[in-house]
């Protein structure tokens, strides 16, 4: 990523470049790429194509002015944050669902090093925590998001909690985000994929609640848990991903598969 580019994303998320790549303005991006960037899983269900390159990511999250999931916008915040000075690696996580660990890169999270030490950095996992975690403690760390802990496990992994609750599981050995491709292709296609059977679009909003479309679903909770949830009718769709989201469709998504709507992950 040039500096051009790096300038569009930074508008993209209404940030100012940093003067330092250090922990403070790593905070400052990590927030705003949750208000600005959605996590959302609608390619897969309008047909479209989902390409593990820098080139097609920043143009469908800067240039189209979309969002994704764990390997999109986390793969592209990692490209922006190395443009702005930082020391990226990709980590590979499997998550926590009802029967255990899922597949094995079925989630992508990003170790970050700054002058004052490691950080896990996501924006990818949908309801998460508003700013980075530290790696060099075990301590409960409050955040806007919850409580969250982070654990070593007796083969070296580290075991991310959120209030008490395993979320994902993440490897310590750097990865290429090509190695992603092949979890990600089975995220698409496999029907086994929760995101075959969910519809999501959600962001952190700027007074620090959470805005989600679900299907046709509109849930807005506000930073003291307030939650107000309405079924919206066909024609209010499209106007809601516009409004909520800033996402212009031409068509409403439709689930890829039947099934039950999971929770964000991944």
């Amino acid at each position: 990523m040039d500096d051009v580019a790096a300038d569009a994303y930074l508008r993209r998320i209404a940030a100012d470049r940093p003067a330092v790549p250090d922990a403070e303005a790593l905070r400052g991006l990590h927030l705003r790429h949750l208000q600005a960037v959605p996590f959302e899983n609608l390619s897969l269900h309008l047909g479209e194509e989902i390409v593990l390159a820098e080139g097609p990511l920043l143009e469908k999250l800067v240039g189209a002015r979309r969002g994704g999931f764990c390997y999109e916008l986390n793969g592209a915040f990692a490209a922006l944050l190395r443009t702005l000075g930082y020391e990226v690696e990709l980590l590979a996580g499997r998550v926590f669902g009802p029967e255990g660990l899922g597949i094995p890169f079925d989630h992508l999270a990003l170790r970050v090093r700054t002058p004052t030490g490691a950080w896990l950095v996501d924006v990818g996992f949908g309801r998460h925590s508003s700013y980075p975690l530290r790696l060099d403690t075990d301590a409960e760390q409050r955040d806007p998001g919850g409580v969250f802990r982070i654990a070593g496990t007796p083969e070296g992994d580290l075991d991310v909690y959120r209030d008490g609750k395993p979320q994902y599981r993440v490897e310590q050995r750097p990865r290429e985000l090509s190695d992603f491709e092949a979890a990600c292709w089975w995220q698409r296609t496999a029907p086994g994929s929760h995101f075959r059977r969910s519809l999501v679009c959600s962001r952190v909003t700027e007074s620090g609640g959470r805005v989600t479309l679900s299907g046709r679903t509109l849930v807005i909770t506000g930073a003291d848990g307030a939650r107000e949830e309405r079924e919206l009718a066909a024609a209010e769709v499209l106007p809601a991903y516009r409004a909520h989201f800033g996402i212009t469709l031409e068509r409403e998504p439709v689930l890829a598969c039947a099934g039950a709507e999971a929770g964000s992950g991944g």
